[in-house]
């Protein structure tokens, strides 16, 4: 019970912003094939109940790991930069609540049903809001493919018990509650150790770097980023990552989309200000 207060207390920030500006007519076309992937009507009722029962789960494991940071300002503004994102990811069902992790860990993690933390390590090397917006919009483009709630097969369908995690959900036996606690166990791994494959790593990447040409950020911001970490960790050697593209792959990657969707020259904002105006006590 006390994880759970605490959980709500960590997350519960009402979104009540956006992002700044509108999206350019050429990432259009991009835009309608994102579309194509959103939820169905059917996953609206229990599936997405069992997706956001099943992140919640998972993001206490994460917050059990790493303290939340006390910072209800920056916390604030996270949420809002987030949450403006969010908006516009194709996922209306989804309360979004974003969170940062009390660890210089340079790092950012999704769960489903839309819990999204950045670690104060991953903060400290940004530059500027739209790097924000890039790496909080590569971690809403895995709870917007749902790319953990496929992995793992979760449904919601009570007509179906055999299907997923359904038979997990309301189940008081003790072999229920020993296969759930193993799903988010199972969940962790790929967080923490085994990773997500590289195709979905790449796709994460082109709904991110979309979102913030769509929000009226400069598209370059993640492919910056990811530029910055790299100099700082270098190419990732340790078993966490073997699934996980190397960056220089993620980066070429990147340019690529931009270039394909006519978002070069676009010339949107960094705001840099904002930034270092909420990052004040931090760095």
């Amino acid at each position: 019970m006390k994880c759970r207060t605490w959980l709500r207390t960590c997350l519960a920030v009402v979104v009540i912003g956006a992002g700044a500006g509108g999206a350019h007519a050429d990432t259009a076309p991009f835009r309608e094939r994102l579309s194509d992937k959103v939820v169905t009507q059917a996953s609206l009722t229990s599936d997405v109940k069992a997706e956001i029962r099943f992140g919640r789960a998972v993001a206490a494991r994460i917050l059990a790991r790493y303290p939340p940071y006390n910072d209800p300002k920056l916390t604030r503004y996270v949420n809002l930069v987030g949450g403006g994102l969010a908006a516009l990811s194709g996922r209306p069902e989804l309360h979004y609540h974003f969170a940062i992790l009390n660890t210089d860990d340079i790092n950012a993690y999704s769960t489903p049903g839309g819990y999204v933390f950045v670690t104060l390590g991953a903060l400290k090397l940004m530059h500027d809001e739209s790097e924000l917006a890039g790496v909080l919009g590569h971690e809403i483009g895995h709870v917007t493919l749902k790319q953990i709630v496929r992995e793992l097969n979760i449904h919601g369908n009570a007509q179906s018990p055999e299907a997923g995690l359904a038979h997990f959900f309301g189940g008081a036996a003790d072999p229920a509650r020993i296969a759930f606690s193993q799903a988010v166990g199972k969940a962790m791994d790929i967080l923490f150790r085994d990773g997500l494959s590289r195709q979905d790593e790449y796709a994460a990447d082109r709904v991110g770097t979309t979102l913030l040409a769509e929000a009226g950020y400069d598209p370059t911001a993640l492919e910056r980023y990811l530029a910055r970490v790299k100099e700082v960790k270098g190419e990732p050697t340790r078993i966490i990552h073997r699934t996980h593209p190397p960056f220089a792959a993620r980066i070429a990657r990147l340019q690529q989309l931009i270039a394909k969707e006519g978002m070069t020259g676009l010339h949107y904002p960094r705001v840099a200000a904002r930034f270092d105006s909420y990052m004040t006590t931090v760095k």
